[in-house]
């Protein structure tokens, strides 16, 4: 991808001398996604803390497309990469976690799901174990309404806060973020900045072994070593994904280098030096198939984004 004769790559050059964050231009993505697929960015900044993305947003064109990815667990860049810019929130400033007395978290968005669910442990802090088993970051587990053995994030928010697309402070409540199953309705150009998460008094021993239950049994059923993304399709109601997915014979299919997990077969893994492509019409043929065999339409979880080779 040719970024000089872009938009953002001419708006991105004359605003970098304001910036203290790392811009880069045509950057790869692959390396920040669990698949390793994907082209580059046509730019991609990683601002030094919250007061530095506010900067940018209120200083970058309306028209320059902005897209948000934490730890790519959840993502597939397809192969021809992202026109506009792409922001990666880390390091301390995104990352922090703390809990307090009255039982509550507080977490950056760019914090692993289950490094808040270990500092809760560690702080006596119950009802937020089920995050071990969530793979990600805080900012894409606020974004979807992440779950998993049980528990939701929208069982446990009381705040989330982000900057809009003007790079104004706002925070929202659970009211305010919608939540059901694996949706939100926050607005689509909030940057999720931190959450507040309220929990309860617990046993910190008591906690950690649900923790430790919650990962073998992720380790038993799940391709968690694999180039994968989690679960591909969200489970029609009252239905089970990998249930419709087997009973389509598709346990084991594959396109080019994608192959559908024959341990757990609402994953997609990238097998043999995949493309992003792979992917995608890996999964769009299960979910022909599905739809022939059931009449249910499978629907993505995996988030999709930029345009093809």
């Amino acid at each position: 991808m040719n970024s000089d004769a872009t938009n953002a790559g001419h708006a991105l050059r004359a605003l970098a001398p304001q910036l203290r964050g790392r811009l880069s231009f045509d950057a790869p993505l692959a390396p920040y996604t669990w698949f390793r697929v994907g082209g580059p960015a046509e730019a991609l900044f990683s601002p030094a803390d919250e007061e530095d993305l506010a900067r940018l947003l209120q200083l970058l064109p309306r028209e320059i497309p902005v897209f948000v990815i934490g730890v790519g667990s959840n993502l597939i860049v397809r192969d021809g990469g992202l026109r506009g810019l792409v922001i990666r929130l880390g390091g301390k400033a995104f990352g922090a976690v703390e809990a307090t007395a009255d039982h509550r978290v507080i977490a950056g968005a760019a914090a692993l799901d289950a490094q808040v669910a270990r500092a809760a442990a560690e702080a006596n802090v119950d009802g937020l174990a089920f995050l071990r088993g969530v793979p990600g970051a805080i900012g894409g587990a606020l974004r979807m309404n992440a779950g998993a053995h049980g528990g939701e994030v929208r069982d446990i928010l009381l705040e989330a806060h982000g900057l809009d697309r003007d790079g104004a402070k706002c925070v929202l409540g659970p009211k305010e973020m919608g939540l059901s199953y694996r949706h939100s309705e926050a607005p689509e150009d909030v940057i999720f900045t931190r959450a507040i998460f309220q929990g309860r008094a617990g046993e910190r021993a008591a906690i950690l072994a649900e923790m430790e239950r919650i990962t073998a049994a992720r380790e038993a059923s799940q391709p968690i070593r694999e180039k994968t993304g989690g679960s591909t399709f969200k489970n029609p109601p009252g239905e089970k994904a990998w249930r419709l997915i087997d009973a389509a014979g598709c346990r084991g299919l594959r396109v080019g280098g994608a192959e559908v997990s024959t341990m757990h077969c609402n994953f997609l893994i990238n097998r043999d030096n995949a493309t992003a492509a792979d992917i995608e019409a890996l999964g769009e043929e299960v979910r022909r198939r599905v739809k022939a065999a059931s009449g249910v339409e499978l629907e993505w979880e995996i988030k999709r984004l930029g345009t093809p080779a």
